[in-house]
């Protein structure tokens, strides 16, 4: 089921209003069975995969706290990790791998006897798998307690809001919360609505109409280089409010009931550096990456090879978890390849660049980077980006009209502006929802535009919002 979908519209008030009305003891079925729907909304028979791994993982888990052999503990732990990177592998890189293998037996003339498969991947299936992985190995580290509860297990796996495309949470911050019992809160309702107000305005506003030229675009193969350019600048604004809209409103409905999910964004595009741009994007699964994989290969304690060297192992796998194609993995070794040049030279240069000119700059980079992420073809790739690099030559007044043309002419004027107003409140926003204290406003004191702000933000939804419920780009993550 998609947030900005109808259904979800439904959806959500009778689940959360179902949830109050119910006791204590029966709200882990209602929200597990509540999940269990709303996943099963995509491809049904895929809730039986979900189901396979969450019992290997819950006994794998029981099994790693009850015994005192440590050749026990580990086996159970490779046990639950080979379950679930078999299932992540399979629906989602055997094919990879196949045509990859196919290429190399095709140039000394030998058929590829490993037949390929027509299967679909299971929606979000990176996101709940490395949920589940981070569960078993805090177990087995001996930092959380095995879940006894099956039930409550299986909510942690699959929490509705959290379930497709994060964030993804550590079992120390969410699982205790099923056991404790939620009162109605008109403040934790205020503030849920609130963060998905903004992530809807996000997502449907600004996301989902520079969609629709961005697509056109890079559908485009003529398109000339100031429109590339400018396409590429908006793919960065539209991935972020996609994906950061997404965690808004997961946040926010799981508020709603009293649950706090982690923030997974902190204004990346305000990052000053590539390394600070990987403390603000997609927090979760940086520090995933972090805890589970950096550290344990020796993290930065190591010599300045090493630790360049797990740099670029943790960046490879973290572009083969977004797809199993080259591009991803191009996209990853080129994050890891900056922040090493950052690592060894650059951060000791720009602390003596200004802010003004250092933030658009990284801007301008993660821009740059992002079109391996969009662009899968690399025919096409190599068009935009020698379209790109030819920008200084072919610029003129009449690119500027051609551009203007291409990329919608008035119809893009619109979009332009609400673009501009987002980039002016995105900080301002993110200080009032995650920021308790900035939540608080007293009587009197209350000007206008605070009183007034999210019923604005609903207006401008509604008015320029695109209802065509495009899906979520993490989604097929």
């Amino acid at each position: 089921m998609l947030f900005n979908s109808l259904e979800f519209l439904i959806f959500f008030p009778v689940v959360t209003g179902v949830f109050f009305l119910l006791k204590h003891v029966h709200r882990w079925k209602w929200l597990l069975a509540t999940s269990c729907f709303f996943y099963m909304f995509f491809k049904p028979e895929y809730i039986l995969i979900l189901l396979f791994t969450i019992i290997i993982d819950y006994y794998a888990a029981r099994g790693i706290e009850k015994t005192e052999n440590g050749r026990a503990k580990k086996t159970l732990l490779i046990i639950s990790l080979c379950s679930n990177i078999l299932v992540l592998g399979l629906f989602k890189y055997y094919n990879f791998i196949n045509d990859n293998i196919s290429a190399v037996l095709s140039i000394i003339h030998i058929e590829n006897p490993i037949p390929a498969l027509t299967i679909l991947l299971p929606i979000g299936l990176s996101f709940h798998t490395f949920q589940a992985m981070s569960y078993i190995i805090e177990v087995y580290r001996g930092n959380q307690i095995a879940e006894r509860h099956f039930g409550y297990y299986a909510l942690y796996v699959m929490f509705y809001p959290q379930l497709v495309a994060g964030p993804i949470e550590r079992p120390q911050n969410i699982l205790f919360q099923f056991h404790e019992e939620k009162y109605f809160d008109y403040n934790n309702l205020r503030h849920g609505l609130k963060l998905m107000i903004y992530g809807f305005f996000k997502k449907v506003v600004i996301a989902d109409n520079v969609a629709q030229i961005v697509n056109e675009v890079y559908a485009n193969h003529t398109a000339e280089s100031l429109t590339c350019f400018v396409a590429m600048l908006l793919f960065s604004v539209q991935i972020y409010c996609d994906f950061s809209g997404y965690s808004d409103i997961a946040i926010g409905s799981a508020r709603c009931m009293g649950y706090d999910l982690m923030r997974n964004f902190s204004l990346p595009y305000h990052a000053q550096s590539i390394t600070d741009f990987w403390r603000r994007w997609h927090i979760s699964l940086s520090t995933w990456f972090r805890d589970y994989l950096y550290i344990p290969l020796g993290g930065k304690k190591s010599s300045i090879y090493r630790s360049s060297v797990n740099l670029l192992v943790v960046f490879i796998i973290s572009g083969l978890w977004h797809g199993a194609n080259w591009n991803y993995i191009l996209w990853g070794s080129l994050h890891a390849g900056l922040l090493i040049l950052e690592k060894v030279y650059l951060l000791k240069v720009y602390k003596r660049i200004p802010l003004y000119f250092l933030i658009p700059f990284n801007y301008l980079v993660i821009s740059c980077c992002w079109l391996l992420f969009r662009v899968e073809d690399f025919d096409k790739l190599s068009h935009i980006i020698t379209s790109i690099l030819h920008l200084p030559a072919e610029i003129k007044i009449a690119s500027f009209s051609q551009a203007f043309y291409t990329l919608g002419g008035i119809k893009f004027l619109p979009i332009l502006t609400l673009i501009c107003f987002f980039m002016l409140v995105d900080k301002y926003f993110n200080k009032i929802l995650y920021t308790d204290s900035a939540n608080e406003y007293s009587g009197s004191k209350v000007k206008f535009y605070e009183k007034y702000q999210f019923q604005f933000l609903v207006a401008i939804t509604l008015v320029f919002g695109f209802f065509g419920q495009i899906q979520f780009i993490y989604f097929q993550f």
